[in-house]
């Protein structure tokens, strides 16, 4: 799932409309029209960079005008601070109008990019992938699961179009995972969760090539990967925190995936300093 300049501008244009309605009175008011400024974009605190062009694509839809120096790359873990992401030159009405929404962005990737990162570390050198999950901010999926990739973990399907999870309730509508995958009439790369062990063996049984591990305990998702002895790939999912994460990462799972890397990230402290 690539990041696209369309789903940049799609979000940068909701937030400003949300955000300067039909003008920043404040600035208008206080800012001379023809005033250009210099600023510095800052992380306050240590974490993962992620967002800088994001940032400057919300400056440059206020006004074309409004330059952009990124000086650190996403991705890039900051430990000193307040570090310097960027600087900023152009119209001060520009820079004053866009500020809030660039910084609610930026700080919000950051966020998720340095909540991402711990996970990955903590799951280093098991061979478990860290992924995301569907729940994301609604409106800024892309953007999120963008921030995952820059803290090192890697995403799940988009969205309900681009790949076939059968969960409890399509189970319990279909009569099953025999009769669920029998309907699916060979469909590729098909998921279906399984939350006991009888379930995983029926999956199997059924040709089923990745499962999820629906809320199993470390010791289960074990036998679970026991049981499956490298017949299908399997996704140990459902609360895990950064306090399991590893023993989940040593059962020898092939995925984890992990719905706190967006639903549960704390936005990181950035700021906009005029100089």
């Amino acid at each position: 799932m690539e990041l696209t300049d369309a789903d940049v501008d799609r979000v940068v244009t909701a937030a400003l409309a949300e955000d300067v309605g039909t003008g920043d009175r404040t600035t208008a008011a206080l800012v001379p029209a023809d005033a250009r400024c210099r600023a510095q974009l800052l992380l306050e605190e240590p974490g993962v960079v992620c967002g800088v062009a994001i940032a400057a694509a919300v400056f440059r839809a206020v006004d074309p005008s409004v330059h952009v120096e990124p000086l650190v790359e996403d991705g890039t873990a900051v430990t000193d601070v307040p570090a310097l992401l960027a600087e900023i030159e152009g119209p001060a009405r520009a820079v004053l109008t866009g500020e809030r929404v660039a910084l609610n962005l930026l700080g919000r990737l950051c966020g998720i990019a340095s909540l991402t990162r711990r996970y990955v570390e903590l799951a280093d050198g098991t061979g478990a992938t860290i992924l995301d999950t569907r729940k994301t901010t609604p409106g800024l999926r892309a953007l999120e699961k963008y921030a995952v990739r820059c803290g090192g973990g890697a995403n799940h399907r988009a969205g309900l179009y681009d790949a076939i999870l059968v969960k409890e309730n399509h189970l319990r509508i279909a009569g099953g995972i025999t009769a669920a995958v029998a309907m699916l009439n060979g469909s590729p790369g098909v998921e279906v969760e399984a939350e006991t062990l009888a379930q995983v063996q029926e999956a199997l049984d059924a040709g089923v090539g990745r499962i999820l591990l629906d809320n199993m305990s470390p010791e289960h998702v074990a036998q679970a990967v026991t049981l499956t002895a490298g017949r299908a790939e399997l996704e140990a999912s459902g609360g895990i925190s950064l306090a399991t994460v590893r023993g989940y990462a040593e059962t020898g799972v092939d995925f984890i995936s992990v719905g706190a890397l967006t639903h549960g990230a704390r936005s990181l402290h950035v700021s906009l300093e005029v100089e």
